[in-house]
């Protein structure tokens, strides 16, 4: 089993720069410490992140998340979802689920592994619950930073540029339990779920001293107003996290707060900014729709189109099942999400 350290994952992810933060040692890192196990295997010179969750009776679930291999040979991709099939039988899953790091296209076939079958006695099902937001909204930062403000919409342009005139200022923070009380509030107020105060805390902990990921508090005479959590990778930036209090919502503060953020990751060299997960539907439902919907992410969309980002979909994920008795239990409740 070409199973890796750390280390050795490390280095191999030097060489694919393209390569999502969520396929980063880091993260594996994060999940070791809330109920996952990862395993890094490389095999041909292509390679893996796998988190596994154990079950009862020695069984277990494998994830692979947002797994990059468009620009590789399909029989390198086929070695290493060999040696993936080896490491779920070996770890008795029942399934294990791939999302890759690709986006949909018209007239585009889906991009490896989702083709590779393997064993005859392995089923592939195209899957139905996918754990990461398939859908976003991408920011091109490779523009100037005018150019990036001027692709905004008007509405979302001028807010940014009211909260700096009404005295919002933004920093850096690293005050995680009053981002946590943060992301409670916003939680209880939008109806989302929040992770632990450790788990963020952990994220911060493992993340930020590597220039990873940064805290950024928007605040009125000292007063914290909203804050959020960017992560970067290589050339790609990601919105995961983010919250806000009730006081003084009249001077936009999430609004400058997202550009700064932007421009934190345009200073670390990144080309793009995801914001990370608005309605699965297409733009002309978004667009129809999104003025009197107010559930689900409805209400995160009408404040993320504002920034002008192009709208994309993710490749549907794909479930490798490895005991096909046990997999309707899994699709009952096992496999309940475990987003970021």
């Amino acid at each position: 089993m070409p199973a890796v350290s750390l280390a050795e994952w490390q280095r191999y992810l030097s060489t694919r720069p393209n390569a999502h933060f969520l396929q980063a040692g880091e993260w594996g890192e994060l999940k070791s410490a809330f109920g996952w196990e990862p395993v890094r295997i490389v095999a041909n010179g292509i390679g893996a992140q796998v988190l596994f969750r154990k079950l009862p009776l020695g069984l277990t679930i494998g994830y692979v998340p947002k797994l990059g291999l468009e620009a590789d040979s399909e029989s390198a991709v086929s070695a290493l979802v060999e040696e993936l099939d080896q490491l779920c039988r070996a770890r008795h899953a029942i399934v294990c689920k791939i999302e890759p790091d690709a986006w949909e296209s018209a007239g585009k076939e889906t991009p490896a592994p989702t083709s590779v079958q393997g064993a005859a006695e392995i089923r592939q099902i195209p899957s139905t619950r996918s754990i990461q937001p398939r859908r976003t909204l991408v920011v091109d930062l490779r523009r100037t930073e005018e150019q990036i403000l001027r692709g905004m919409k008007p509405k979302c342009r001028y807010n940014v540029r009211l909260a700096g005139k009404k005295g919002v200022s933004v920093d850096p923070w690293s005050d995680l339990s009053g981002f946590h009380r943060m992301l409670q509030a916003t939680g209880k107020r939008d109806a989302f779920a929040v992770h632990s105060e450790q788990y963020y805390t952990r994220a911060y902990e493992i993340f930020h001293p590597t220039g990873l990921c940064e805290l950024l508090v928007a605040r009125f005479e000292g007063l914290p107003l909203a804050a959020l959590m960017v992560f970067a990778y290589g050339r790609r930036a990601w919105y995961v996290y983010g919250g806000s209090t009730d006081a003084e919502r009249e001077r936009m503060p999430n609004y400058l707060l997202q550009w700064e953020a932007m421009r934190w990751a345009k200073s670390q060299g990144c080309e793009e900014y995801d914001l990370w997960g608005v309605p699965d539907e297409d733009e002309s439902t978004l667009e129809a729709q999104f003025e009197q919907r107010h559930d689900g992410l409805w209400g995160v969309y009408r404040f993320k189109r504002g920034f002008g980002g192009e709208l994309r979909r993710a490749v549907q994920a794909v479930d490798r099942v490895y005991q096909a008795w046990l997999y309707p239990l899994y699709l009952r409740g096992v496999g309940a999400r475990d987003s970021v």
